[in-house]
């Protein structure tokens, strides 16, 4: 910084000036987006975190400050002061686009070589050399509004849980690993030689500590770590809105977190949500959509045939009915937007999704083409296109499995990328609901077992309470997921709050009262020095904002995210240690 420059204070943020400024001095700072010389008149877009601002030398500026100007290129970091103006030639497309800043000094904090890429709004480069010059990516206004909108939702959400009565309690990133849940990051104990503590998955044992220890009323945005492959919503470090409450029910839970979202939406997209919001559940969820998470931004509720294929001469559909299931949705006026060969790429997809074809029939003015009614009688292919309520104009597609559930979620992808490539969905539409009465338990075929749906610790619904080891695959849960846009922004329960109830869980998960204690006795023996009635839920704050910003990926919206193999492209973690740290570690790699 030049002797010159001190005593400089910024007038305003660039992004911040208008009319009612002209005339008045100003000083800015920032990164020049573009420079255009005209000859005897040089304008500079000059921006920062607050937008971009014209900044303008012509044949009143003296002689020192222009030729400084004539040197400016992309990315350098300069501060003007001057004059606001206004602009002779106005741009409507930006908020300051009737003023600029008629430059009196212009200071040069540091020059820049070429980018890589253009730093600009929707730049369009891919992803990997856009996190490798992450700090370059960070400048583009997209991606700071995306952080700034970040901020606004963790400001609100700290604002309303503490106007709620609602204590801000950090819990510990170094805890005990637990085998439950998707992996856990180890880190190895250098003063416990051959021990490792684990990074918390989610704060949910601290949690539940917290309400025995009678604080009543808990929240933290908490950061969370879990060893599993990434996707456009899924990052091994990400941070949760975690929310824990005594002394509740199912309901009140659930009317407080409405509250909540009513308030986020209010205050960062200017909407009003209508409360209370929907609610199905998981039963009706997988019936209708073939998700636990349905987008309802559109309709194409699934119809059964299954008691149609039983019967009928087709012995794919006869086959699968016979254990599994047959449905179908019905897409109107779609049949002039998707010709045969759409119907088979869509045909292709269902197969990536877990189908093994995907059976069509096409209802036009010169009346119904199909790739299966001549297996079927006429007296069948009417009737299940009378379950279709198939009219002129449409689609009709069919799954059949000899798994209910792979029927249902095979069509339920099926049924989201139809409303994809047919452009149902407005991007400004949103769809909230509540998923309720999950599965206490769901098999693994990987485990041969029973795994808890969500974590042993939720309490069974109140009538299935006596299923927790007895019927296992029907014993339902006090759980509650919140959905968007076929996206779970959270989910939570009631929990456990009694040791036999727990117990019970355990062994139902097949612990061993050993193994139990072992992993949870910290639980178990708390519960037996009076534990409330407890629960809470967890929002994924990345996907929250994801949503609320519109963006394709939670990537959009970290800072410093990880790429699909879990390593950060611009520090190049992870990487090697020297032998040192893990000779004190006990560790040989």
């Amino acid at each position: 910084m030049t002797d010159a420059f001190t005593g400089f204070t910024r007038t305003k943020y660039c992004g911040e000036f208008r009319d009612s400024d002209a005339g008045s001095a100003a000083a800015v700072c920032g990164w020049v987006q573009r420079r255009r010389d005209l000859g005897g008149l040089i304008f500079i877009d000059l921006r920062d975190r607050g937008g971009v601002l014209q900044l303008a030398f012509d044949d009143g500026t003296a002689r020192d400050v222009f030729e400084k100007a004539q040197s400016l290129r992309s990315e350098f970091v300069v501060a003007a002061r001057g004059k606001i103006r206004e602009r002779s030639a106005k741009n409507a497309e930006i908020p300051t686009g009737s003023v600029e800043l008629e430059v009196a000094e212009l200071y040069v904090f540091a020059e820049s070589e070429t980018p890589p890429f253009e730093v600009a709004e929707d730049s369009g480069v891919n992803d990997a050399l856009r996190l490798k010059y992450r700090w370059l990516d960070l400048r583009r206004p997209d991606m700071q509004r995306n952080l700034i909108l970040r901020h606004r939702v963790a400001k609100i959400t700290r604002d309303f849980f503490d106007e709620n009565g609602f204590l801000e309690i950090e819990t510990p990133y170094l805890t005990k690993s637990t085998p439950e849940g998707a992996r856990d990051y180890l880190v190895p104990s250098r003063v416990h030689p051959g021990e490792f503590y684990a990074l918390p998955q989610s704060p949910q044992q601290y949690k539940q500590l917290l309400m025995l220890a009678g604080l009543d009323r808990y929240f933290q945005i908490a950061r969370c770590f879990r060893d599993e492959d990434l996707r456009a919503d899924r990052q091994p470090e990400f941070t949760q809105i975690d929310v824990e409450m005594s002394f509740v029910t199912e309901e009140d839970v659930i009317a407080l977190n409405e509250r909540f979202l009513e308030r986020v939406f209010r205050e960062v997209l200017g909407e009003e949500l209508a409360l209370p919001l929907p609610r199905i559940t998981y039963r009706e969820a997988m019936d209708k959509y073939g998700s636990d998470k349905p987008d309802l931004r559109f309709g194409l509720e699934f119809r059964d045939i299954t008691d149609i294929a039983k019967t009928c001469g087709f012995k794919v559909f006869a086959d699968a009915a016979a254990t599994g299931a047959v449905k179908l949705i019905s897409i109107p006026g779609s049949a002039d937007k998707l010709t045969r060969k759409q119907v088979d790429s869509l045909a292709e997809y269902a197969k990536t999704v877990g189908a093994k074809g995907l059976a069509w029939t096409r209802v036009t003015g010169d009346g119904a083409s199909s790739s299966y009614s001549k297996f079927l009688t006429d007296a069948e292919n009417a009737l299940i296109l009378r379950r279709a309520e198939a009219v002129e104009n449409s689609v009709v597609l069919i799954v059949a499995d000899a798994s209910e559930k792979a029927c249902a979620t095979a069509l339920g992808a099926v049924r989201c990328e139809a409303a994809r490539r047919l452009g149902l969905v407005k991007p400004s539409d949103r769809a909230l609901l509540w998923v309720t009465e999950f599965p206490m338990f769901e098999y693994s075929e990987e485990e041969d077992r029973y795994v808890a749906t969500h974590h042993p610790f939720t309490a069974p619904l109140g009538g299935d309470a006596d299923k927790l080891e007895s019927d296992k695959a029907s014993c339902r849960a006090k759980a509650y997921d919140i959905v968007m846009n076929g996206v779970e922004l959270g989910g939570g329960s009631i929990r456990i709050s009694d040791p036999e109830t727990q117990s019970a869980a355990f062994r139902a998960l097949g612990f061993t009262e050993e193994a139990a204690n072992g992993q949870f006795g910290h639980l178990i023996n708390a519960f037996r020095f009076g534990a409330p009635p407890h629960g809470g839920i967890a929002y994924g704050l990345d996907r929250l904002v994801m949503l609320l910003a519109g963006a394709d990926s939670i990537r959009d919206v970290i800072a410093f995210p990880k790429v699909q193999n879990a390593s950060e492209l611009m520090l190049g973690s992870p990487s090697a240690v020297d032998e040192k740290q893990l000779s004190e570690l006990g560790i040989r790699v």
